[in-house]
């Protein structure tokens, strides 16, 4: 979805030919993968950050244009709504002291962005979702000045045919509607990519489903919405509602929402890619003019153009990537479960256990997905949505009886699956200093029981009983945040509360 899309009309002509395009393409996948033409392994991993923009009183900023225009790097990019950034680490392997130096590039990239930003009376913060935000900052006149976004908007709206609903029942209850995609912007999240070799894929990718709820759990950070404290990460939910093509009538009969969490482990990369075609009907139907099959036929490799941009318009939490770099294929598995923030340590934490416990768990001789329904999985990932770092999952036993037990997140992480993380950090040939320092982190947090969602939250209400009204004590939440999120200590690390009394709102 990142490549250049223009603004227009669609007939039928256009989907009938693009349906046949997509097959070509699956046809052309499945002969790449059985004539084995993909990249050899090379342990790279890519990171990508969306991010805020908000004024001095934690309110957003509708400026991305003008902020990327002073920015002026390729590394930083437009994301959906006028207040969106997002920011593109160029891939890095896994190995040595690779945190410490994503670590050191992502703090002189997003100090030199805050800089741009406070020309313009505006700053970066990094967080789930920016709790000042009000229904009326999330509306289409406020989506980025881009066609994909106009077109991509245009299209799920005509598809969906009414208003969207939004129901979140959480600690709060929300209920509202849109005319437009727009609150999907209100998701900034941070986007974990490993490059995979065919034979590995579904590996990989099933262990990155058994352990999105966990990713979840111990990284929430998005407890707010429209100044409702709602479930600990409240992006899954709105990020689901806010896409979904689906009217009631058609929900009911049981079709599929475009944000998705899956039905089953796969056995290939091209279970997705097929099930893709299968499930979702095209939302951008625009077709190039090449050939994939006569390409492979002449002996080079396909760009797959229809197939790359109809995956990017269905919305797995662990999507599969298929691109060409220097002429060679390769797929990807990018994980999009996490939130962004609260600080770079927390993300590149969040990122060091992803990886290492993925390593490990991709190898192991049992693995989990054959002793964990994939119901209990996707159970798994709600429950910590829900409940954050105090929830309990589903996880098989240990030990020669087997089955599956009910068990606390903090618990699972600390005796069992910390251990693993840096087994497969060792197997990627980390160093045992970034080893220790990042997964240390996440130790921390579920020692304390402590994440951004539950800092926000405990600090928001600690801003209440001092007389603030909601507004005020969401937004004095969200500057004290900013401050912390600047200084870098990681958020378990976080006083709560504000740092002094601040003005009645």
């Amino acid at each position: 979805m990142g490549e250049k899309v223009e603004a227009g009309r669609f007939d039928l002509s256009d989907r009938q030919h693009y349906r046949d395009k997509l097959r070509k393409c699956l046809a052309g996948l499945e002969r790449l993968l059985a004539e084995k033409r993909f990249d050899r392994p090379k342990n790279l991993m890519g990171l990508e950050i969306e991010l805020n923009l908000a004024g001095a009183d934690g309110m957003p900023r509708m400026l991305n244009a003008q902020v990327l225009e002073r920015i002026a790097s390729r590394d930083f990019q437009t994301e959906l709504a006028m207040f969106n950034l997002e920011v593109n680490i160029a891939p890095h392997r896994l190995g040595g002291r690779v945190f410490d130096q994503l670590a050191e590039e992502l703090r002189a990239s997003l100090a030199y962005a805050d800089r741009k930003a406070g020309e313009l009376d505006a700053g970066i913060v990094m967080i789930g979702i920016l709790p000042t935000l009000d229904r009326d900052d999330l509306v289409s006149s406020n989506l980025s000045d881009v066609d994909r976004y106009t077109l991509l908007n245009d299209q799920i709206v005509a598809a969906r045919g009414e208003d969207f609903m939004l129901d979140i029942d959480g600690v709060e209850h929300l209920t509202c509607t849109s005319k437009s995609i727009a609150p999907e912007a209100a998701c900034t999240s941070v986007q974990l990519h490993l490059q995979v070799t065919p034979g590995r894929f579904a590996d990989v990718w099933n262990a990155a489903q058994a352990v999105a709820a966990v990713q979840v759990a111990v990284g929430a950070n998005s407890p707010f919405l429209f100044g409702r404290e709602l479930w600990r990460e409240s992006r899954p939910p709105l990020f689901t509602q806010s896409t979904d093509t689906r009217p009631p009538e058609l929900q009911a009969q049981g079709v599929r929402p475009r944000t998705w969490f899956g039905e089953r482990w796969i056995s290939s990369a091209y279970d997705l890619f097929e099930e893709n075609l299968r499930y979702y009907p095209a939302l951008l139907p625009i077709c190039d003019d090449e050939d994939p099959l006569q390409v492979l036929d002449e002996g080079g490799i396909p760009s797959l153009a229809e197939l790359v941009l109809h995956n990017g318009t269905v919305y797995r939490w662990n999507r599969p990537v298929y691109g060409v770099a220097d002429g060679v294929p390769h797929l990807r598995v990018e994980n999009r479960v996490l939130p962004a923030g609260p600080t770079i340590t927390d993300v590149l934490a969040n990122a060091a256990f992803y990886y290492g416990l993925i390593r490990a768990l991709a190898e192991e001789p049992r693995p989990v997905w054959t002793r964990l329904p994939f119901e209990a999985a996707a159970t798994n990932f709600d429950t910590a949505c829900q409940h954050g770092i105090d929830a309990r999952l589903q996880w098989p036993r240990r030990g020669r009886y087997g089955g599956v037990t009910e068990i606390d997140v903090t618990t699972l992480v600390r005796e069992e699956l910390l251990p693993l993380a840096a087994s497969g950090l060792d197997a990627w040939g980390v160093e045992a200093a970034d080893r220790d320092l990042y997964l240390g982190v996440i130790e921390e947090r579920c020692r304390r029981r402590t994440n951004g969602a539950s800092w926000q939250s405990a600090t928001f209400h600690r801003a209440l009983e001092q007389g603030l009204s909601r507004d005020a004590a969401l937004a004095a939440t969200t500057r004290r945040y900013r401050e912390l999120m600047r200084a870098g200590e990681p958020v378990h690390a976080w006083p709560v509360g504000l740092p002094e009394t601040v003005p009645l709102g």
